[in-house]
């Protein structure tokens, strides 16, 4: 029977891992309703396809029904002389493309295409969906019905497009593109996401042989796909040689540099715009085809064009999680402490890119251990490069990871909570470079009180004809930072208002409110009298907001222009003899509610409105830039939190339902609670999407996805989410920014779907090893614990 470790044991945790409060005393922290609600609410916020332009016409794309082979022709006759149609374009009369820019995530701020094909170049068809066509016409509802009068003719050729049919020919690169990586530069194996297939420290074949406990697990993992609300769109001007693009993305600098870089014109001749992003989640982060074939449509016809993607479409236009399997060895000595870990990953690429979700990553940071072998094997596939998608990487490697440690706990006799605390890494294991910040071990601490984790050390209990099991697992997500300068700029108006502008945009995640909170708390001021704006390539350089990395980036930026602001109006205050401030030292001048005043006297001062205006100056702007640290700095920065999960399993129906959910995170500085704990809700439902209900699957004898819609492609609706307690544990880190920043996106859902499986082995006594977790997988099957089973002990 495991045992909790008593209160006294060292490895417990307690409430004392270097936390602040939750909520700060300036605006910074406060739950601040968003600034962009009202103009959501009443249908004033216009989104990529919505935006009303004079002339404008309206694209479909038409996509190849075959996974691989050749077009041998298309006949456009009929759809040419469908009512509205404007053109029809092929590869033929599309225009070319003229450059390929490499691929590279978004957050370098340069371009960054999803793959580094461009579809519509030539008569190779590659994967099932590859645009191959598109028809323009006056109105969407006839572009779509001439898009569907275009007949394609194939020369059909055999496709790889699931694991089983490509895994002979597997193979391991030297190197391989997972996207968002700490930098160890150190080591010289990271360069804009590219690491080796191969990395090792230690020697594992010697910890697995002095083990007393080993496990060895595969995890298979189904294909995920993106869904937000808003299907990717864009709607492409032109004026003479200059493009205005309206794209839904992550960030308006990638789709800029992108579609220069593939039309061949300088970056500065290319406005993108991008006020509102109907969500993301991954698949708006680096840029697809559609902003393109919408620039390459608008110059063809010589007129505005609006391309919106259909639901469909979205399943072959933009990327996805790909299929993937995870095989997991871990050794433990007699004390449960880890000898070895080994982590190895196969997954499918497209036939042109080496992407692989960066899933590895953490398994060799997360535990204290000597020895780890981490190896991406890929098979080239009839499919998209993959993309990113919420938690990327983690959301697998994580759930791999942890229900091996449940795995390794049982075969140990520990409890799993206990076994991991015997296996806490105060420093980073792969470089033992200190933590910039952690608070894991209160992370556990309150998830186990808030799910009742004591209860777990009894047998599994019944309520009716419900098995009752509780899981757990670790969170974590790696602290991205750009590669390159952000900035922002802020200006002070003579009445005594401020806006701050930065080329950000809010994908949903509240960008817009938080970043007025920072503006009011460096320059001072009531957060009514702040206004933040974003979203255009005219406003000062921001990366895309992509690996939880924007709430840090961008407060940095914007941080440090408005303390740059009020620095220099305090120091213009000291120097002017006509304000009550003349003579006095800048440091000892402070700003609240919009007056600076002396700290020892604060009646004594002025408001920034009446200095301004007494000097006849409109307003006053500085420009502010931040960079992150050196990549080679000495430190490890990663966020960390505990997931906890109550399921309840009907064994004669075969359901699975998520009862309660506890999450705990140590995030950094929080800059909103209210839309911090929004966030992580959505990841912690996201987790339990993925290890119930999501999944794509492939035809395999059409080599196309089977399932692509909202009806058929199984997300939780209201019904199917359960009671859910988010708990925000504060650390102060004085490394990752200005603000202590560490974004809540990912690590929500990070270890979710790992703690609701090991729910359902507690709960069942079997261990599931196929994501998701289905109905099929359960329902009749014989070995499900019986009711005398539950009342008894459990079986070890």
């Amino acid at each position: 029977m495991s045992t909790m470790p008593a209160a006294s044991d060292s490895t417990m945790p307690t409430a004392s891992d270097s936390t602040t409060p939750a909520v700060s005393a300036g605006p910074i922290g406060r739950p601040l309703d968003r600034v962009d609600g009202p103009v959501k609410v009443i249908g004033a916020a216009h989104y990529a396809a919505e935006i009303p332009l004079p002339g404008l016409a309206h694209a479909v794309l038409v996509g190849a029904r075959i996974a691989h082979g050749r077009i041998t022709a298309i006949d456009i006759s009929e759809a040419e002389r469908a009512i509205g149609v404007i053109a029809v374009l092929t590869h033929d009369t599309i225009g070319k493309i003229v450059g390929q820019p490499p691929l590279v995530p978004s957050l370098e701020g340069t371009a960054a295409p999803g793959e580094t094909f461009f579809p519509m170049q030539g008569d190779r068809v590659h994967y099932a969906g590859q645009h191959v066509a598109m028809a323009v016409a006056d109105t969407y509802v006839r572009a779509l019905h001439a898009s569907r009068l275009v007949r394609v003719e194939y020369a059909e050729e055999p496709a790889v497009t699931v694991i089983d049919q490509g895994r002979d020919a597997a193979y391991e690169l030297e190197t391989v593109f997972v996207g968002f990586v700490p930098g160890r530069s150190e080591r010289g194996d990271v360069s804009a996401g590219f690491v080796p297939g191969r990395s090792e420290r230690g020697d594992v074949s010697a910890g697995l042989a002095r083990a007393a406990a080993i496990v060895e697990s595969t995890y298979s993992f189904a294909a995920n796909h993106h869904n937000p609300i808003e299907t990717h769109a864009a709607t492409a001007s032109w004026e003479d040689d200059r493009l205005t693009l309206y794209d839904t993305t992550h960030g308006v600098t990638a789709p800029q540099h992108t579609v220069a870089a593939l039309l061949g014109i300088p970056h500065s001749r290319v406005r993108v715009i991008s006020h509102y992003t109907g969500g993301s989640f991954g698949c708006k982060g680096q840029v697809w085809h559609h902003a393109t074939l919408a620039a390459l449509a608008a110059r063809a016809v010589g007129r505005p064009v609006r391309l919106a993607v259909t639901r469909e479409q979205m399943f072959s236009s933009c990327g996805h999680r790909e299929e993937q399997e995870h095989r997991v060895t871990l050794g433990a000595d007699d004390q449960g402490r880890l000898t070895a870990v080994r982590h190895h990953k196969l997954s499918l690429t497209s036939p042109f890119d080496d992407f692989a979700e960066p899933s590895l990553e953490l398994s060799g940071k997360l535990y204290a251990c000597p020895a780890f072998e981490r190896v991406y094997r890929l098979i080239h596939a009839n499919t998209m490069t993959p993309t990113f998608t919420r938690c990327a990487g983690v959301a697998t490697g994580l759930l791999s990871l942890e229900c091996a440690m449940d795995e390794l706990a049982e075969r140990a006799g520990i409890d799993p909570l206990q076994l991991r605390l015997r296996n806490y890494a105060e420093t980073d294991p792969e470089t033992g470079r200190p933590w910039s910040s952690k608070g894991l071990r209160e992370c556990y601490q309150r998830g186990a009180e808030r799910i009742g984790w004591h209860r777990r050390a009894d047998p599994p209990q019944r309520d009716g004809p419900w098995l009752i099991g509780l899981g757990m697992a670790t969170a974590a997500y790696p602290v991205f930072e750009p590669y390159n300068p952000v900035r922002a700029r802020a200006r002070i108006h003579a009445d005594g208002t401020a806006v701050v502008q930065a080329a950000v945009t809010d994908i949903g995640t509240g960008a817009l409110t938080s970043m007025t909170q920072v503006t009011a708390e460096a320059l001072g001021l009531p957060v009514d009298l702040c206004r933040f704006t974003g979203g255009d390539t005219d406003l000062p350089h921001v990366a895309s907001a992509v690996g939880s990395a924007g709430a840090g980036m961008v407060s940095a930026a914007v941080h440090t222009a408005g303390t740059a602001l009020r620095d220099q109006l305090i120091a213009q205050a000291v120097a002017d003899p006509g304000s009550p401030l003349y003579g006095a030292h800048v440091k000892d001048v402070v700003v609240r509610d919009g007056r600076m005043r002396l700290r020892s006297a604060p009646e004594t001062g002025e408001s920034y409105a009446a200095l301004l205006q007494r000097n006849l100056l409109p307003d006053v702007e500085v420009t502010g830039a931040w960079g992150p640290p050196p990549r080679d700095a000495p430190w490890a920065m990663v966020t960390f939190g505990a997931q906890f999960a109550e399921v309840g399993v009907d064994p004669e129906l075969g359901l699975i339902r998520v009862r309660r959910m506890a999450g705990a995170f140590a995030p950094g500085r929080i800059l909103n609670a209210e839309m911090a704990r929004s966030q992580l809700m959505g990841g912690m439902i996201w987790g339990q999407s993925q290890a119930l209900l999501e999944a794509t699957h492939m035809d395999t004898a059409t080599g196309r996805w089977a399932n692509t819609s909202l009806a058929e492609y199984l997300v939780p609706v209201n019904a199917d989410v359960p009671d859910i307690d988010v708990d925000l544990i504060e650390v102060e880190d004085a490394v990752v920014n200005p603000l202590g920043v560490k974004g809540v996106g990912e690590i929500g859902q990070a270890g979710v779907a790992a703690a609701i499986a090991n729910a359902v082995h507690h709960a069942t006594g079997r261990r599931f090893r196929k994501m998701p977790i289905t109905i099929e997988d359960l329902v009749g099957v014989a070995w499900l614990r019986a009711p005398e089973e539950v009342a008894g002990t459990r079986p070890r």
